[in-house]
């Protein structure tokens, strides 16, 4: 039995609407946690000492650090959508 059975088709349209609502900020806070997690470690990797401003050395390793994280990322993701699609045929 559907929980949206009893509602009116308007009522089901913004229950909809309020489960993509949801559904978006939620894949905001799971980027938001991914930039942090990100910023946590290549942070503690590039960074010695912290000053008024970054030498080069230190942003091209904290912009390398990120770049290897949503390369892998992003192979890790497409991997699993591969695995998924392999399992739905």
């Amino acid at each position: 039995m559907d929980s949206f059975d009893n509602l009116s088709g308007s009522e089901k349209a913004e229950a909809a609407e309020l489960q993509r609502m949801i559904a978006v900020e939620q894949q905001k806070a799971q980027f938001q946690a991914q930039v942090h997690s990100f910023t946590d470690i290549c942070w503690d990797k590039c960074v010695d000492s912290p000053g008024s401003k970054l030498d080069y050395r230190t942003e091209q390793c904290l912009v390398s650090c990120v770049e290897r994280f949503i390369d892998t990322t992003l192979t890790i993701t497409n991997r699993f959508t591969q695995m998924v699609q392999k399992g739905a045929h």
